[in-house]
C-alpha cells in the first residue's frame, strides 16, 4: 500500500506562540519549531498499517527550508522517504491555497491511503483533510480513533463527543486521526542514523503547474487584520469570612449567574 503522510512544521504549542507585526502570520523565524503533535500519531498508524499490509511511507511537507528539521525527525520514525513543497512565494497562504498546493503534489504521488492529524496547533481550522477530499474527489474519513484496513477497505471508528461512528470507505481515501489512536514510537539512534540518508525530493510551484499569485498574501481567501496579546488576568473577588461569608458567596455566585 502507498501511503502518504501530511506532516506540518509548527511553533511549539509548550512555549509562547505570537504572531508577526509586519504581516500578522505565525512567527517561525525565532519560535522552537516540531512536528504537529497530531501528525505524530498519522506516521505511527502509517508505520503500522507498513508493517502489517507492506508498501511505502511517504512524509509529505509544505513550508520554508527549515522545515528540513521536521522531515528528519518524521523520517527517523521510520517512513521510506519525503516530499518537500518549498517556495517563498507560499509565504502568507489560506487554508484554501494550501490544500491546492497540497492537492498538486499528492496528484503525483499516486497514493492509496493519505493520513493526517485531525487539525494542526498553529491554525486548529480541521478542515484540510475534508479540502484534500474534495479537491481529489476521494473519501474523507475524519477524527478517527481506530482505523482497519482490509485490502482496500477502510474502517474508521470516528471519534464525538458523544462517543464514537462507524465509517467505510474504498480506497484511495483521506484519513485524520486523533491521539487516541495509538502511541507513536520514539526514533531509535538507528532511525536516526538512517533518516539522514533517506531521500527528499525537493518541489516548487512552477513544478506543481501552481502559478505565484494562486497563493501567499494574492490568493489568500483570509487573513488576520489585527491581533491583540491576552490581557493579563484582573485579581478576583476575596471574601473574608467575619460571620457572613456564606451569604456573601451565595451572593456572588448568584450575580455571576453559578446558581
Amino acid at each position: 500500500m502507498n501511503i502518504v503522510v501530511l506532516v506540518k512544521q509548527v511553533p511549539d504549542s509548550g512555549a509562547e506562540r505570537t504572531l508577526s507585526a509586519g504581516d500578522n502570520t505565525v512567527e517561525r523565524s525565532s519560535a522552537n519549531n516540531v512536528i504537529n503533535e497530531m501528525d505524530e500519531y498519522a506516521i505511527e498508524e502509517a508505520l503500522k498499517i507498513k508493517e502489517a499490509h507492506g508498501g511505502e511511507v511517504t512524509v509529505l511537507t509544505m513550508g520554508p527550508e527549515r522545515a528540513t528539521e521536521s522531515i528528519r525527525k518524521a523520517l527517523s520514525m521510520g517512513p521510506d522517504k519525503a516530499v518537500h513543497i518549498t517556495d517563498e512565494a507560499l509565504h502568507g497562504s489560506c487554508a484554501v491555497a494550501t490544500s491546492k498546493v497540497l492537492a498538486a503534489a499528492l496528484g503525483t504521488l499516486n497514493a492509496d491511503l493519505i493520513l493526517c492529524g485531525a487539525e494542526s496547533t498553529d491554525g486548529r481550522v480541521q478542515v484540510m483533510p475534508h479540502m484534500l477530499a474534495e479537491r481529489l474527489g476521494v473519501a474523507a474519513l475524519t477524527g478517527a480513533r481506530k482505523l482497519t484496513v482490509d485490502g482496500s477497505q477502510l474502517t474508521a471508528e470516528r471519534q464525538t463527543d458523544e462517543g464514537y461512528e462507524v465509517v467505510t470507505a474504498a480506497t484511495p481515501a483521506v484519513v485524520s486521526v486523533w491521539d487516541t489512536i495509538n502511541e507513536p514510537r520514539y526514533p531509535s539512534f538507528k532511525g536516526i542514523m538512517a533518516a539522514k540518508k533517506k531521500p527528499v525530493q525537493t518541489l516548487t510551484l512552477a513544478e506543481l503547474g501552481v502559478a505565484a499569485d494562486e497563493v501567499g498574501f494574492a490568493g489568500a481567501t483570509s487573513a488576520v487584520v489585527e491581533f491583540a496579546k491576552r490581557p493579563p488576568r484582573s485579581a478576583g473577588t476575596k471574601i473574608t469570612d467575619e460571620g457572613a461569608a456564606g451569604e456573601q458567596l451565595v451572593a456572588y455566585l448568584a450575580a455571576e449567574k453559578f446558581v
